[in-house]
């Protein structure tokens, strides 16, 4: 998919932990200015909130999160999304997904962080820009087709590190059928963990041993500066 650099790996530190609620919470609120600040009338940030909750996020975060989007209180913030493109080493092309409030403090971070790579390299195009949504289930061997079928997605693959007693996956859609699909797999009894808009490689980048260390390297680089939401790479 793009991202499972980021999920094969099972040790989480404290830090790591702090950068994704600090992300979780910045999606609230920039789900909340691009829609309404009601989770009920806004499908984005419902699954937002959701998201934030199973990581354990307070209702206060959430809260301030969402206030800071409606210009509520001293804190008040406007973030925008800014993407970035180019090759990683090796070759892998890597879209970067940031969500700022200083273009003029990102660019130059983002820049900096692809000094071993070729930052700025036209990559879009050898991906494709698809609804993904991950899942688990509370039962080992759930057929993923047949689940994908019935709530109309297009595509599914298997989730990785997903406990023993449970079944992961993940699911692609058109665009515009990402929530709909995400309410059809609730109603079948998966617990839905993200649902988003993302970048899927049309052909990946074979690598191993060192190579794919050294790509790795670079992208968990580019993951721990606080501005960047996503990355997607082509591996």
């Amino acid at each position: 998919m793009g991202r499972q650099w980021l999920h094969s790996k099972k040790e989480v530190t404290a830090n790591r932990r702090a950068k994704i609620t600090t992300k979780l919470v910045r999606e609230i609120t920039v789900a909340a200015k691009m829609g309404v600040p009601d989770p009920d009338m806004n499908p984005r940030l419902a699954l937002a909130i959701e998201g934030a909750r199973k990581q354990s996020v307070s209702n206060d975060t959430i809260s301030r999160a969402i206030k800071k989007a409606s210009g509520q209180g001293a804190d008040a913030v406007n973030y925008e999304l800014v993407t970035y493109e180019g090759m990683a080493p090796h070759n892998v092309p890597v879209i970067v997904e940031c969500m700022t409030d200083n273009r003029n403090r990102t660019a130059p971070e983002i820049r900096s962080l692809w000094k071993d790579g070729q930052f700025g390299s036209k990559v879009t195009f050898l991906f494709e820009h698809r609804g993904i949504i991950e899942a688990t289930i509370e039962k080992e061997g759930v057929d993923r087709e047949e689940a994908a079928i019935e709530a109309g997605a297009q595509d599914v693959e298997a989730l990785e590190n997903t406990p023993e007693e449970q079944t992961g996956a993940r699911f692609f859609t058109d665009r515009t059928d990402l929530y709909q699909v995400s309410d059809a797999l609730k109603k079948l009894g998966w617990s839905v963990t993200t649902a988003e808009l993302g970048y899927v490689a049309k052909d990946k980048v074979q690598l191993d041993g060192k190579a794919r260390d050294s790509v790795e390297g670079f992208l968990d680089r580019l993951d721990d500066n606080d501005d960047v939401h996503r990355v997607y790479a082509a591996i």
